[in-house]
């Protein structure tokens, strides 16, 4: 069990991929200081964590600051993914921009009680276990093409972009910029291994590929889409 300041968001994040961060909020400009301030051998992350219930980081009420001080109202998911802090930029007014990287997934046990203004997490972390290496590169073979075929339904450009060859690296990229929602990102992330991800993201490229097909088949009336907006 080891101890990680935790930064709760309303996104998932995964390991490899980058996260760029404009931290404004004081506590965790606290958070940014005290990592800056850590020995040079030891590494600079935190814990993304998605909000499953509650106040999002950044919103500015006695509520937020109640729900991340005293755990009130704030429900968040179980699994996590550290982000290590790759370029870090001081504004003149104490804001911070950062370039973090995904690193390795956790499992958030509790949250320690101490004096810091922001969540430390007690964190568990999570290993990838290595798979079949066979069934693995039939399985990304079948998400890959999966992939293609979703990016040609949502954009006609589709221009044959390299992807990783790796089925681990591939399915946290296909995780990541897929448009699903946060609970699809989240249950990817949660997945055991590989060949698990791998398999669900297989089936919801197929989902939301079938669904834009569907989409694009209904057709729309110029006057339908010339109907004003409500107010509300």
């Amino acid at each position: 069990m080891e101890l990680l300041p935790l930064f709760p968001l309303g996104t998932v994040l995964f390991p490899g991929l980058v996260l760029p961060l404009h931290v404004f909020e004081p506590r965790y400009r606290t958070l940014i200081q005290h990592l800056t301030e850590l020995p040079a051998n030891l590494p600079r992350e935190f814990g993304v964590i998605a909000i499953r219930r509650g106040w999002e980081v950044g919103r500015q009420s006695e509520a937020a600051d109640a729900t991340i001080t005293a755990g009130e109202s704030l429900s968040l998911y179980e699994i996590g993914c550290a982000a290590e802090i790759r370029q870090i930029t001081e504004l003149p007014d104490g804001r911070f921009d950062l370039m973090t990287l995904g690193r390795r997934r956790f499992r958030l046990v509790g949250v320690a009680r101490n004096d810091a203004p922001y969540l430390t997490g007690e964190v568990e972390w999570l290993p990838e276990p290595k798979g079949d290496p066979d069934r693995e590169g039939e399985l990304a073979a079948g998400v890959l093409s999966a992939y293609q075929d979703y990016l040609r339904a949502v954009r006609a450009d589709e221009d044959g972009e390299q992807l990783p060859d790796d089925p681990t690296v591939l399915s946290h990229l296909v995780a990541a910029t897929a448009s699903l929602t946060l609970e699809d990102r989240q249950s990817l992330l949660a997945e055991p291994d590989t060949q698990s991800r791998l398999k669900s993201e297989r089936a919801l490229l197929r989902r939301e590929t079938a669904l834009l097909g569907q989409v694009r088949a209904v057709p729309v009336s110029l006057g339908d889409l010339a109907v004003p907006s409500s107010p509300n």
